[in-house]
């Protein structure tokens, strides 16, 4: 390996030099690997039983309601517990639902209803465990490193999802859907031994807040005050209602669009954009700073990407489009989250990785049944084309945003000198 290649290699995988977050790296792999597998089945699960975009829209929606509804609550939990006893419990629920969700289509108790249960309990661990989840890893790798990690984290939330679908697929085609919720409930188990093998002592100490009241509005008030934060949740929080939905545009492209007779359509799709989204994540981890003028790059060609994969005439062709689109989406995503992390305070950091939360999941249930709504009265093109116009609208503020903050820099200096 030349000097330069090992450069490389060892800036953009530093983070993995911290034992407890290479513990963490390794059980999420597994973890994430699972879940993939149980998403894929689980929106083909809804498409077989109820052939309906809408159905599968709220499917989704439901398990980002509890966000949407207290997600500041989730953050503030967060800031006030101790992170790794959150996780334990979470990452423990979450297993149960996943083996609940196999024995009801094994024994062939599951419809509709009893779908969107699990779906909205699913949504309430997410409420507690994300904000636990995100502001876990500054306290695995203080902060110089957090760039690096959040970055690298996106990589394994993606090579999960190029991972589990392929398999899900495989595994649905030949023993069918129960198998998934199976496979990841055991997934949790790795998590789970991950951090009961994480040394206490290499923790960064974190200040918890004591409970006192009115501490949601003052994580509100806080972000309000920040112009930066406030610019990034507001974009974040459109891009991820309109554009994030692949949840709900991949199948129904796969299915109604490009005719799939099976869920290995599907799952090759959500896999062609998994590779591409490692590929993102490691180009971010290597580069450190992440800014709002980045932000803004990212977002428009994510947009224009967007639009390609919608006017793709064959399934071949989507595949191919979503890998740069996947590498693009986790950029963008990284990128916010790491720069929201560095530009917040220690003890405001769980509310307002919950906000990020809200706006990048928590929108969801407003987003996927429109997303929904508008393919059953049209057709799976023009929902992707939705997000992609919005996320191209709001990239463009973003970048103008950032120029004029440059203008203004520009002229104080000028004043000043």
């Amino acid at each position: 390996m030349s000097a330069g290649a090992g450069a490389y290699s060892s800036r953009t995988f530093a983070a993995l030099a911290v034992r407890n977050f290479r513990l963490y790296f390794v059980g999420q792999l597994i973890s994430v690997s699972g879940t993939w597998m149980q998403s894929v089945a689980l929106g083909w699960l809804v498409l077989q039983i109820s052939g309906s975009s809408l159905d599968l829209g709220l499917v989704v929606a439901l398990q980002f309601v509890p966000m949407l509804v207290a997600g500041p609550y989730g953050g503030l939990v967060a800031d006030r517990r101790e992170k790794r006893q959150i996780l334990y419990v979470t990452q423990s629920v979450s297993g149960v639902l996943a083996l609940v969700l196999g024995l009801l289509v094994t024994t062939h108790h599951v419809d509709m209803t009893s779908l969107y249960v699990m779906a909205g309990l699913l949504g309430l661990v997410n409420l507690f465990d994300n904000p636990a989840r995100q502001s876990f890893v500054q306290q695995m790798v203080g902060p110089e490193l957090i760039a690096n990690a959040v970055s690298l984290n996106s990589v394994l939330m993606n090579a999960g999802r190029l991972i589990g679908p392929g398999i899900a697929a495989g595994f649905i085609a030949f023993f069918g859907s129960a198998v998934c919720f199976y496979v990841n409930a055991a997934s949790y188990l790795a998590v789970l031994l991950a951090l009961a093998m994480m040394h206490g002592r290499d923790f960064l100490p974190m200040r918890t807040v004591s409970r006192e009241k009115g501490q949601v509005r003052l994580g509100l008030r806080y972000v309000a005050a920040q112009p930066l934060l406030r610019e990034v949740l507001v974009a974040i929080a459109a891009i991820g209602t309109f554009a994030y939905n692949f949840t709900v545009t991949l199948p129904l492209l796969a299915r109604s669009t490009y005719h799939a007779r099976s869920a290995s359509g599907y799952g090759l799709l959500m896999a062609a954009m998994g590779l591409g989204a490692i590929a993102g994540g490691l180009a971010t981890a290597y580069r450190a700073r992440p800014t709002p003028r980045l932000l803004a790059g990212l977002s428009l060609g994510f947009g224009l990407l967007m639009a390609l994969v919608g006017a793709m005439p064959t399934m071949a062709w989507a595949e191919v489009m979503l890998i740069p689109t996947g590498a693009l989406s986790i950029a963008l995503i990284s990128t916010a989250n790491s720069f929201l992390q560095t530009n917040s305070s220690q003890e405001m950091r769980g509310r307002v990785m919950s906000l990020y939360a809200i706006a990048f999941l928590g929108t969801t249930p407003i987003g996927a049944p429109l997303v929904g709504v508008v393919v059953r009265y049209s057709n799976p093109r023009v929902g992707v084309w939705l997000g992609a116009a919005v996320t191209l609208v709001t990239g463009a503020w973003l970048w103008r945003s950032s120029m004029l903050r440059r203008a203004r820099a520009r002229e104080l200096d000028a004043w000043v000198g």
